[in-house]
């Protein structure tokens, strides 16, 4: 019979007039009605034409209801909580952070590990998360190949002692600054500071 329940205006017939008649006669028998409440309900629904003079028969009135009024239907009134109920608590508001993010990913140094002449703009290793040099490894290899004869690529990295060595030995014969060369561009080293050189 709730199939048949439309729009509250929809008009109703002798079933559904009998239907309410008896829910009120419960609600009577329960005591929620006394007597002149009652008739004047049952004279209502007994010339109500609509879904909705009924329903409003029953509006502050709980179960039992006649079938056809189907509550997602009716806008009856919200039933009291249980006792002792605790509505579920709702989350607090964070505000979103303000300020630089950390970088996930890339693990940061531990404090204290960035030496006195870290710029940090060049970045920091990804594998061992300290910082770079501001020298680059080609650049270093490059000068050392060329012109390590003269100790270019370790005073370039910083390495004066051993670019004065080269450039008395006049690169170890040639040997010693090409030796070094291949080991800058292969492995890149480290300048002065024993920061690792970049890419």
């Amino acid at each position: 019979m709730s199939d048949a329940f439309g729009p509250e205006q929809q008009r109703i017939g002798n079933q559904q007039r009998e239907e309410a008649i008896t829910a009120l006669n419960d609600h009577f028998a329960m005591a929620r009605l006394d007597i002149g409440e009652y008739q004047e309900r049952v004279n209502r629904a007994s010339g109500a034409q609509s879904y909705f003079e009924l329903a409003e028969l029953f509006r502050d009135l709980p179960q039992p209801h006649p079938p056809f009024l189907a509550p997602p239907s009716v806008p009856f009134a919200t039933p009291p909580a249980a006792p002792g109920y605790l509505p579920p608590p709702t989350q607090p508001y964070y505000p979103p952070p303000t300020g630089p993010q950390p970088q996930y990913g890339v693990p940061q140094p531990p404090p204290g590990m960035m030496g006195p002449g870290y710029a940090p703009g060049y970045g920091i290793d990804p594998y061992t998360g300290l910082p770079l040099s501001d020298k680059s490894k080609i650049v270093a290899g490059l000068l050392q190949l060329f012109l390590g004869n003269l100790g270019i690529g370790r005073f370039y990295t910083g390495h004066t002692g051993i670019a004065v060595a080269q450039l008395l030995t006049c690169g170890g014969c040639g040997i010693w600054s090409l030796v070094d060369a291949v080991i800058i561009l292969v492995q890149g080293g480290t300048d002065s500071e024993g920061r690792k050189l970049r890419d």
